[in-house]
């Protein structure tokens, strides 16, 4: 069964050679490559149309100055791509993926933090979020949801993740929480080897580099890509750093986001010492609070340019090869309204921002320059390429046109539970299930079949439920069968289809969410222009200003980091499997 699963998964390109064409090459580290180092960025949710505002200036913000002045001067010597479009969904998982491996959810079979794979067996306990735990029979392929985030965490609401030792990284998963693969003696599937293909990070560490990355969730530790043998730290990242951002916020003392001493305690009035009294539950209820977390990962690249790890535990005594960090503080400007306090967004459909948005913006511009001014301060900074990107956008932009689908019937409703009131779905994927995490819907809906229903019944039910005369879900478009084989592998068991793939994705109309949540404004993960349309900028001070307006994607980074460093970009699976470009407008 092992051979038969392995032979399918190669057929449909799910997963690719274990050994990259190049390692022996790549081992012959390229003395003579214009860039010794990487630097990337990704700022969640930060669209293409943010940049051009905040470098540009808006006649109402600043007296018409540019208001995020270091990545101006970052543009002045960089190419500006302005059609950059995310992973389709455009989740952090996948939007992730993509951009360090350079595969699409087709390649990588990562779809969101939270999806199903037909071929896995539920975890051995029931994680923090709720996905139960269950059996695991060899050679049985019973199905389950899979999650990636908080919930796979020791402790998810411990900023460290609850690990015995460590500050937030990937000794905080708990293996009893992870699915486990039936195909492979019922082991636990952890983070990198969930994720089907190498990384920029594999690349770089197996040719002697240094890799280093910061990232929201210690479950993010898949950037470090396959391993053989299993192991239960990733292997392919020298340093690696994810303070739990779904954790109850703390007081965290000599954090001081852009200089200010906001930290300790937070200033925000939902904020309490106490944690069972704190009306913040995360990071991400607050406008404040997401900016001493984000400032966590700031000081650890920080240490990583000043020739320490991220919590100058170690002295490396080097910049390393690719290294960077994701911001959330933007994608919370972008969707919160927070009690008491304020409600963040834009104010209009050309996206000038909110003063809480403004702030966010301002915070990461400030952050940027502290990069800058730490290369040079190392000597770095010319050989240093730096790539601002976003994992995804967000939804929608011109805020007056978001629409919360909050109710299960009879007013509004979603497609998962139109299809759950026929008995359709997995339990683990169950609305109606009273403990499950639930759906997939953000502002997309994922949605995967049991054996009761047909897709083409299923798609039947969606049209006739909320028919485009009375559309109380909301739906805009629905793939199915053909039309959603053109973007990925069709779903299904082997030995013919892709175990991950969803059966039908539902897209909604511009503006409509299925989360639910009365806290937020806007969402991502779907396939609209606002959800995938993201910033893209390379800068290096040898560069000359340049705009591309051709469509690009942001899996072209990966193969473009690479050539940048003197490596070769088909030494990553997802490359030579998708013809994956490199990004135009370059020379190296």
């Amino acid at each position: 069964m092992k051979k038969k699963f392995l032979a399918v998964a190669l057929s449909l390109g799910m997963v690719a050679a274990t050994t990259p064409l190049s390692v022996q090459a790549n081992q012959q580290w390229a003395q003579d490559a214009k860039f010794k180092h990487v630097l990337l960025i990704s700022i969640d949710g930060m669209h293409s149309v943010d940049l051009l505002n905040c470098t540009e200036g808006l006649t109402d913000i600043n007296g018409g100055a540019p208001y995020c002045p270091n990545m101006a001067l970052l543009r002045a010597a960089g190419v500006n791509y302005l059609e950059t479009s995310t992973s389709k969904p455009s989740d952090s998982f996948p939007g992730l993926t993509a951009i360090v491996s350079g595969g699409s959810p087709r390649a990588e079979g990562v779809f969101y933090d939270v999806s199903y794979d037909r071929s896995l067996a539920p975890p051995t306990k029931t994680t923090g979020n709720g996905v139960a735990g269950g059996t695991c029979e060899v050679g049985s392929f019973t199905g389950t949801t899979t999650e990636y985030e908080e919930g796979i965490d020791y402790n998810k609401n411990l900023l460290n993740g609850g690990a015995p030792s460590g500050d937030g990284d990937a000794r905080s998963i708990n293996p009893n929480f992870l699915p486990r693969d039936p195909a492979n003696d019922c082991k636990p599937v952890y983070p990198w080897n969930f994720v089907r293909t190498n990384t920029i990070f594999t690349v770089v560490h197996q040719a002697g580099g240094y890799a280093a990355w910061s990232d929201k969730h210690p479950a993010y530790s898949s950037v470090s890509g396959p391993q053989a043998g299993g192991g239960t730290l990733p292997q392919n990242l020298d340093d690696f750093y994810a303070p739990e951002i779904n954790s109850i916020p703390v007081s965290l003392p000599g954090i001081k986001p852009a200089g200010q001493d906001i930290c300790n305690p937070i200033a925000d009035p939902n904020f309490s010492t106490n944690p069972a009294l704190s009306g913040l539950g995360a990071y991400t209820d607050s406008f404040v609070a997401i900016k001493c977390y984000d400032t966590l990962k700031v000081n650890g690249v920080l240490n990583q340019i000043a020739g320490y790890n991220h919590n100058r535990s170690v002295t490396t005594g080097k910049v390393p090869t690719v290294f960077g960090m994701n911001f959330q503080a933007v994608s919370v400007g972008q969707k919160l309204i927070e009690p008491n306090v304020a409600t963040g967004g834009y104010l209009d459909n050309i996206g000038t921002p909110t003063p809480e948005l403004l702030s966010e913006i301002g915070f990461v511009d400030y952050a940027i320059g502290q990069f800058v001014s730490a290369l040079k301060k190392a000597g770095a900074y010319d050989s240093t390429l730096i790539i601002i990107t976003a994992k995804h956008g967000q939804s929608p932009i011109d805020s007056v046109r978001y629409t919360r689908i909050t109710k299960t019937g009879p007013v509004t409703t979603s497609p998962a539970n139109i299809l759950d009131a026929q008995s359709c779905l997995p339990l683990s994927e169950s609305p109606s299930n009273p403990t499950g995490i639930g759906p997939t819907e953000d502002d997309v809906s994922l949605l995967w079949l049991n054996s009761s229903c047909t897709t083409e019944d299923a798609v039947a039910l969606l049209e006739k439920q909320s028919p485009a005369t009375d559309n109380i879900a909301g739906i805009g478009e629905i793939f199915s069968g053909p039309s959603l084989r053109t973007s990925f592998n069709p779903p299904g068991l082997p030995p013919a289809a892709d175990p991950r793939s969803p059966d039908i994705i539902v897209t909604p109309n511009i503006g409509v969410t299925y989360s639910g949540s009365t806290a937020k404004l806007a969402e991502h993960g779907g396939f609209s222009h606002d959800d995938t349309n993201v910033m893209m900028l390379l800068s290096n001070p040898s560069f000359q200003a340049k705009t591309v307006t051709s469509p690009v994607e942001t899996m072209q980074v990966a193969p473009t980091i690479l050539k940048a460093l003197g490596l070769d970009p088909y030494s990553l699976e997802a490359v030579r499997q998708e013809h994956t470009e490199l990004l135009p407008g370059l020379q190296f």
